[in-house]
């Protein structure tokens, strides 16, 4: 029986990533998978986070099993950082939240609890959005369709288009939006465009899901939320879909939480235990270590100073490459504006390159991007932005 079945195809960014290693050119690049990484090239452990993890070394006593929806202080701590400590929403207990292993494990338990619960809804996802979002819901069982998001003439918000489209979907359907730096595309609505959105979603009857992966990494922590804010109004539902393998730099230990805003406490109390059901039959319970380091760094001051100088950092970084990768592709006569990639906020920016501009960047200079055009910013540094603006110079130049 096994014989018969077929090998699966290469995962669309993890398969790059594979790819990429076994490229025996020593000056390849990877801009393809979303991780952080510094200067040097390197993704490095967070000092904050390292001295959580040492402390909670120390302190160890047991390995034993934590609730299926993992542990009350952790839950308590994600929903002040994402909505606020004075939140109406946090202070009348009306959210349910469950640890996941990360932020894709939070999207997987919000598509079962979708499924099992609304299962005529259909979902809604941007166009372009995260390449595996349509795995995990089909995976699910939820049945999708896409709503505008990019506008290729601008290289902006498709904000009319979108809107338009919204009002068009069912009552009783759910959508999927990206609560800051946008993945793929690095665009975000503005403060006045949530309001917007947020009203014409509860306006048609729809339930929002936002997909939270990247807080502190466009424009601050707090800054970061305005979204999921403009959404969290007093009686109004939604899912939250946090990670923290971005801010906190724990992409291997895998820690996520999805939480649901709900009308009341009561209804908070029947939404978790279909969680906790939907979690039961999936992984039983979370992993404890990241869940753990996430807790002490945000209920320690020190320590939650020093993490939210180092999200400044990262996000400064990032924001800066930004600003050398323009200049650097000015400076190589690159044909375009491209002062987008500025405006645009987050690891990632469409840089507008078509799929046989990027399969040459890769055949002929070892440069690996996403097929959509989507590069991985953080992934330049100092030492390789000349040689990438070269190249893209190059194959711009070139007939695609």
């Amino acid at each position: 029986m096994l014989e018969a079945i077929q090998p699966a195809p290469r995962d669309a960014i993890l398969g790059l990533t594979a790819a990429f290693r076994e490229d025996p050119r020593s000056e390849k690049i990877n801009l393809s998978v979303g991780v952080y990484q510094n200067e040097l090239g390197a993704t490095p452990t967070l000092e904050s986070v390292r001295i959580a993890e040492q402390r909670l070394a120390e302190a160890a006593t047991s390995k034993s099993y934590l609730p299926i929806p993992g542990a009350p202080e952790y839950a308590e701590v994600v929903q002040k950082l994402a909505f606020g400590a004075k939140h109406e929403a946090v202070q009348s207990s009306r959210i349910a939240t469950a640890h996941t292993p990360g932020g894709t494990g939070a999207l997987r338990v919000a598509g079962d609890f979708l499924k099992t619960n609304f299962p005529n809804a259909t979902l809604w996802l941007s166009d372009p959005t995260w390449p595996n979002h349509p795995n995990i819901f089909v995976a699910a069982g939820v049945p999708m369709k896409s709503y505008p998001y990019f506008d290729k003439e601008s290289n902006g918000l498709a904000i009319e288009p979108m809107l338009e489209a919204i009002s068009k979907m069912p009552a009783g359907d759910v959508i999927l939006l990206h609560g800051c730096c946008h993945n793929p595309t690095g665009i975000d609505p503005t403060a006045e465009q949530w309001k917007q959105i947020a009203e014409a979603v509860y306006a048609q009857g729809l339930l929002p899901v936002l997909d939270f992966a990247y807080q502190g990494f466009a424009d601050g922590i707090e800054e970061d939320a305005a979204g999921l804010r403009a959404f969290a109004q007093p009686e109004a539902e939604l899912l939250l879909c946090s990670s923290f393998s971005k801010n906190f730099g724990l992409y291997r230990e895998r820690v996520g939480a999805l939480s649901i805003v709900c009308p009341s406490a009561d209804a908070a109390s029947a939404v978790q235990s279909q969680m906790n059901r939907v979690i039961r039959s999936n992984y039983s319970n979370p992993p404890a270590h990241g869940g753990a380091i996430v807790n002490s760094v945000l209920r320690d001051d020190a320590l939650r100073a020093s993490w939210e100088k180092e999200v400044a950092t990262m996000r400064e970084r990032i924001n800066g490459m930004r600003q050398q990768l323009v200049e650097a592709l000015a400076a190589q006569g690159v044909p375009g504006d491209y002062s987008f990639i500025t405006r645009q906020r987050g690891m990632f920016s469409f840089t507008g390159l078509t799929k046989d501009q990027v399969e040459t960047l890769r055949e002929k200079h070892a440069i690996y991007i996403v097929g959509s055009g989507r590069i991985n910013v953080a992934g330049l540094t100092p030492t390789n932005i000349e040689r990438v603006a070269e190249a893209i110079s190059e194959v711009v130049g070139q007939p695609a």
